[in-house]
């Protein structure tokens, strides 16, 4: 083929030709980078990326979505399942269509994932003057809704000219498959320039492969890290989503049982080591358990691998006391690597611990350090044993639900959820199979993420059996991705679980002094207030089914584990509608969350919330 050779295309063929050549390699294994593309069609892109999609449909499969941020979701959902090997696109229309997304492009770019997303734009032209659906400036005629990407993409271009899409698209590539800097990419194309033709060069559309490296960490900042690591009396390894997604789990595991170091886990990280590993005292933060986070309040060297340091992660910067601790982080990202005013190792999570171990060579914590370590890490698995034993109430508590569909999800599932009560959770209480088998969206918690991160987990990996936790109040947001996986004929198995309002905020609301403000689903009383006494009435079991969704309830254990029972038999995706316990609890995680208090207020509840936060403040530090 000549360097000079020309195929003429529309801006929109030439998109979706390029996105189907596109590979990506690592450790010498070759996979298809993108699994098709999500589209919901108006004005904007019918005609343009529309007909493109459908003149290649076989070479690059179109799933139809219901809602665009949920289109964003299953994306989202796909890539984190690929473990960031694997991406989709999102197309979608001008205006509100395009703007319906960004929430969704923020969630992956939060979380680190790879998303691709091809908002429709205004008339490059001009010729039309003001169009439908467009936002207009009185500063310039280059603005649009579009530019709302820009925040939350981590590369984000306008296609004005069919001859500036070759360089856009190489970049979006590089972007998508970088370790460091993947996330969103937005590439935004105006409505008449998708239907433009011109003479692309053949070669752009040429398989090509994209290679994903590990990144090794300065040889002389390891040394100084093994260093640390080897004079700490009592070291703590927070393991993040890095672990997972470099595939250094087995690693880490290794490196922890040489040296006895305690390993807690984040919410992207909480897979990265067996529930059963001597060194895994599990959840970590705000939402971990007393046992990880006493380990932490005591350390004198926190090593952070993979972690990008939450406030969740931190108890908002409360969990680490000693006040002479010091951080080893190691990221692929330098922006994570050096938090904390850490000594930072910018490399591959894999490559950097194996480097790690063989610096340390046979370096062991000492033995009653380390015996504290396994009694910690036994200590917690009774105690999850505990929390989710059935208690035969006439109600079920969340956390009874959770260890029944826990024991009953198998050998090769992943559970799915994003905001409420749940999250914190399953944090502390599931127990995953293996380290893809959890995917908690906690970056950007966000509500409506549930389903359709299901839906992308399912499409990555049809052998999984998929379990997707979701609130009532996040059903009422966004549940209509279940049509989507109904339609696809994929198996889930959605838990609907119901606690009559936002529950979670009800119990930060109490905390804080708010008293549980406007936080249930409650009618009004004669005088036009909220009566928590005097519920709405919705019913979502029949929401469920009208989505084509075979539809089961559940009021107790027994019913929920006879529900579950009959779903396994189930092809169809499936809702499990659960009543539980709107008020129950089972203690809390000993660390702390920053969420301000007013000042001043006139009321006591208020006031004695503030006092109590000010104390807290107090405990606040900043590690310099």
């Amino acid at each position: 083929m000549s360097n000079t050779s020309t195929t003429r295309l529309t801006v929109g063929q030439a998109v979706v030709r390029f996105l189907a050549a596109q590979r990506v390699e690592r450790d010498g294994l070759e996979q298809q980078f993108f699994g098709g593309a999500l589209g919901i069609f108006g004005h904007g892109n019918v005609a343009g990326i529309g007909q493109a999609l459908l003149q290649y449909r076989k070479e690059f499969r179109l799933y139809q979505g219901r809602n665009e941020q949920g289109m964003v979701h299953i994306a989202t959902g796909y890539a984190k399942m690929k473990n960031r090997l694997g991406a989709m696109a999102v197309t979608t229309s001008i205006g509100p269509g395009a703007t319906n997304m960004v929430t969704g492009a923020a969630t992956a770019t939060v979380n680190r994932l790879p998303v691709l997303c091809l908002p429709s734009d205004i008339f490059a032209s001009r010729r039309t003057g003001p169009v439908l659906q467009q936002l207009e400036s009185n500063f310039s005629w280059d603005y649009s809704a579009s530019d709302a990407f820009k925040a939350v993409s981590k590369y984000w271009d306008r296609i004005n000219r069919p001859d500036q899409l070759p360089t856009a698209l190489l970049e979006a590539m590089r972007t998508l498959t970088s370790p460091a800097d993947t996330g969103a990419v937005t590439l935004s194309l105006p409505q008449d320039v998708q239907a433009e033709a011109w003479d692309f060069p053949a070669r752009l559309f040429r398989p090509r492969t994209w290679l994903v490296p590990r990144a090794r960490a300065d040889r002389e900042a390891l040394r100084r890290a093994a260093q640390l690591i080897a004079g700490a009396q009592r070291p703590v390894i927070i393991a993040g989503g890095g672990v997972i997604y470099s595939d250094a789990t087995a690693a880490l595991a290794e490196f922890a049982a040489s040296t006895g170091i305690p390993v807690g886990v984040t919410q992207a990280g909480k897979a990265s080591l067996p529930f059963d590993h001597p060194q895994m005292v599990n959840a970590l933060g705000a939402s971990g358990s007393v046992f990880a986070n006493k380990l932490a309040n005591e350390a004198d060297l926190i090593i952070g691998i993979g972690t990008r340091y939450t406030d969740f992660t931190t108890a908002s910067n409360t969990l680490f006391r000693n006040p002479d601790v010091q951080f080893v982080n190691l990221n692929v990202a330098e922006l994570d690597a050096y938090k904390e005013s850490a000594l930072g190792l910018v490399g591959d999570a894999r490559e950097s611990i194996t480097e790690l171990a063989e610096l340390l060579g046979d370096h062991s914590v000492g033995a009653e350090y380390r015996a504290e370590v396994a009694q910690a890490a036994a200590d917690w698995r009774t105690e999850v044993d505990r929390i989710i034993e059935i208690q035969d109430s006439p109600t079920l508590a969340q956390a009874e639900a959770i260890g029944i569909v826990n024991a009953t999800a198998g050998d090769h599932h992943v559970v799915v959820n994003a905001a409420g009560s749940m999250p914190g959770d399953l944090h502390r209480l599931w127990r995953p199979s293996d380290p893809k088998a959890y995917d908690l969206e906690y970056g950007n918690s966000c509500m409506g993420y549930e389903v359709g991160g299901a839906v992308g987990a399912k499409l990555a990996d049809p052998s999984r059996d998929v379990f997707c936790f979701i609130g009532d109040g996040t059903f009422l947001l966004s549940s209509q991705e279940i049509m989507t996986a109904v339609q696809e004929g994929l198996k889930i198995t959605v838990l609907l679980v119901d606690n009559s309002g936002y529950g979670s905020i009800a119990a930060l609301s109490e905390t804080r002094g708010s008293q549980a403000f406007a936080c249930r689903f409650s009618h009004r009383d004669s005088e036009g207030q909220f009566d928590d006494d005097n519920l709405v009435g919705v019913d979502l079991a029949a929401n469920a089914a009208s989505y084509g969704a075979d539809v089961l309830t559940a009021s107790t254990a027994a019913e929920l584990q006879q529900a579950l029972a009959e779903a396994a038999g189930i092809d169809n995706t499936v809702v499990i509608y659960v009543k539980v316990d709107a008020k129950g609890r089972f203690g809390g995680s000993g660390a702390w969350w920053d969420v301000p208090v007013p000042e001043t207020s006139e009321l006591d509840s208020t006031q004695t919330a503030r006092a109590e936060y000010d104390a807290e403040v107090a405990n606040q530090q900043l590690y310099l």
